[in-house]
């Protein structure tokens, strides 16, 4: 489904992601842990296309096509969805009408018929269900006035919509309490474990492991994959530290 090859890239001029390479297959988790800089968003930062965050070198091949030459909406039409460590706020901006204008903008760009209002408004309790997340909360202006773990529940909400086939999630787990971080971990597995999908999981810590059981495990420290593992890894990071694992 993805695979990286040899990537390199820069921000602001210096280089962070120095020769990674990674391949995720249809139906897999993968997990990314590591320290502090050692390149873990700007990878999803760069996969999504974000701007500043500049490919010198390397590959990335997404369902058949070079991601690298989509811009970022036509990366998400292809179905990749980036989850940010820290959700924005847009005022003025009621999240319902922000989620159907992003589902139906992706449909058209795929030649599909748009959702009606009735239509969405069914799929969008549907999903808010799955996080346990009250309708009303949705009427809002975009994450405005949200916790931290409302925020990454309506994120979670908005993947649930988009339905993408691929989902890399950025520090999903930070600022979320024990019981948001089950029910985000329950929403993760509810939308992507599926067969056709597939799950890339930035994380410093081991917790989110517990409830989204990864297939793979990777430790990314200067720029690159330096040691891959089962679920197993994450735990002897959590007892050794990076330092000692990575070495």
């Amino acid at each position: 489904m993805l695979t990286i090859e040899n990537l390199h890239a820069t921000v602001a001029e210096k280089p962070i992601l120095r020769g990674l390479s990674l391949s995720l297959g249809a139906g897999e988790v993968h997990a990314i842990m590591g320290p502090n800089g050692a390149g873990k968003s700007t990878l999803g930062y760069t996969l999504g296309g974000r701007p500043g965050y500049e490919v010198t070198g390397g590959s990335v091949t997404f369902m058949g096509q070079d991601l690298l030459e989509l811009e970022p909406h036509e990366r998400a039409a292809a179905g990749l969805f980036l989850g940010f460590q820290y959700p924005v706020e847009i005022p003025g901006v009621s999240f319902v009408q922000f989620l159907r204008e992003s589902l139906n903008a992706q449909r058209k760009s795929r030649g599909e018929e748009p959702l009606s209002g009735g239509e969405f408004l069914k799929l969008a309790r549907e999903k808010a269900a799955l996080l346990k997340m009250d309708m009303d909360m949705l009427k809002r202006p975009v994450n405005l006035g949200f916790s931290g773990g409302e925020k990454k529940r309506a994120e979670m909400v908005q993947m649930g919509i988009l339905d993408p086939k691929l989902a890399i999630l950025d520090e999903t787990d930070s600022g979320l309490d024990i019981d948001a971080l089950r029910i985000v971990g329950e929403g993760i597995n509810a939308v992507m474990r599926r067969p056709d999908k597939a799950v890339l999981l930035i994380t410093h810590y081991q917790r989110l492991l517990d409830y989204v059981k990864p297939d793979f495990v990777h430790v990314l420290a200067g720029g690159r994959i330096v040691r891959t593992g089962g679920p197993e890894l994450a735990l002897e990071l959590e007892e050794r530290g990076y330092e000692a694992v990575a070495a």
